[in-house]
């Protein structure tokens, strides 16, 4: 029996996918697409937050080790890339639906003009990788005491 793969985000990826080929053809660029996003299979879900001097990204790659995921900083873009593997059929087991992406992925965000690049991190614990990117110390609140005279 073959199994049924189902990913709701492929939908997605195919309509923007399609939107910038239609606009391309009329020589104004929907948005400009990285390659790596082109070949995504799937993207992966995030949560972004901020506090008073980081902003945090959070992305869920459960069955992903840290060591195959790739995050790269440049020109004010954050970009997680990777692939997952998929899962393989066998005399042991006989799928009949596979609901989990697998393949490559890709995911990218815009950072503010207020993070300190240089000292981004990031930590991966059970399947979930969080990125803290910590604030300038010019873009943090100060707090102005009154005199009075």
């Amino acid at each position: 029996m073959s199994y049924i793969v189902k990913n709701p985000t492929n939908a997605m990826l195919d309509v923007e996918r399609e939107f910038g080929k239609l606009f391309s053809m009329f020589g104004t660029p929907f948005r400009k697409v990285d390659s790596e996003y082109e070949n995504a299979v799937w993207t992966p879900l995030a949560d972004i937050a901020e506090d008073k001097g980081n902003y945090f990204i959070t992305l869920d790659l459960p069955g992903i080790k840290p060591e195959d995921v790739k995050i790269t900083v440049n020109n004010g873009k954050i970009s997680i890339s990777g692939e997952r593997n998929s899962v393989s059929e066998s005399n042991e087991k006989n799928y009949h639906r596979v609901e989990r992406s697998h393949g490559k992925y890709y995911r990218s965000f815009t950072l503010p003009d207020s993070v300190d690049v240089e000292q981004i991190n990031a930590d991966f614990h059970n399947g979930q990788l969080t990125i803290t990117a910590p604030k300038m110390e010019k873009a943090l609140p100060k707090e102005i005491s009154i005199t009075v005279k």
